[in-house]
């Protein structure tokens, strides 16, 4: 089975040779030294990637996964939210997915 993080680097790797800019979101919390901890910001089930195509500044969203993996609730919840709007959004297991997505 391949790990969703190589498939998301592959993925960032093949859109950029396709006129698009795609960064990870690294999302989470982590638990500082002074105890205190630290949360990226992000919402709750925001995707993997995200970025835009150059050719027409269409935002960019793609949710990562492998073989056998699954959405979340908080995936779901914001793959109905973010629909609403004039962007892309899919859920890609390939760069083949990927690609059929932005084209």
């Amino acid at each position: 089975m391949t790990a969703e993080h190589q498939i998301q680097n592959d993925i960032r790797v093949a859109l950029s040779s396709r006129g698009c800019t795609i960064f990870r979101a690294n999302v989470g919390k982590v638990k500082m030294e002074n105890g205190r901890w630290f949360d990226t910001g992000l919402p709750k089930g925001f995707p993997d990637l995200c970025g835009f195509r150059k050719s027409d500044g269409k935002m960019i969203f793609i949710e990562v996964k492998n073989e056998r993996g699954r959405l979340r609730a908080d995936q779901k919840q914001f793959a109905e939210f973010i629909e609403q709007y004039p962007v892309i959004y899919g859920v890609c297991r390939s760069v083949a997915d990927a690609i059929k997505l932005i084209e």
